[in-house]
């Protein structure tokens, strides 16, 4: 029960780590207010998402496996496959591992 929301929790601190990007000496004040919230919607989507999947596991299944596919599909369309693998499995992989879970969670709080 516990394990997919323990390691989306931290998928998405790890997604947030990201976001610490935007700050250096020369941006504003303002740059870095715009810069933290537009590197940071995907992990306020998935964090909504996860609040729903704490009681719904078929909606992480969901929505984890399809961030993981979305997140393929664009490294695949900006560059060659081989220099997309590596970020794929960083974070792809983790999606796809923590949608199996939720999925997993889901079937057998079905067959109870």
């Amino acid at each position: 029960y516990w394990t997919p929301r323990i390691v989306s929790i931290l998928f998405i601190l790890f997604l947030a780590m990201f976001s610490l990007d935007v700050f250096d000496s020369a941006s504003s004040l303002s740059d870095v207010f715009v810069g933290l919230f537009m590197h940071n919607i995907p992990v306020m989507i998935l964090t909504l998402l996860l609040v729903i999947a704490w009681r719904y596991e078929i909606v992480g299944a969901i929505t984890f496996i399809f961030a993981g596919l979305l997140f393929m599909a664009l490294a695949l369309s900006r560059g060659s496959p081989l220099m997309a693998l590596l970020p794929s499995l960083i974070i792809a992989g983790p999606a796809f591992f923590i949608g199996i879970l939720f999925w997993m969670n889901w079937i057998k709080k079905k067959r109870k």
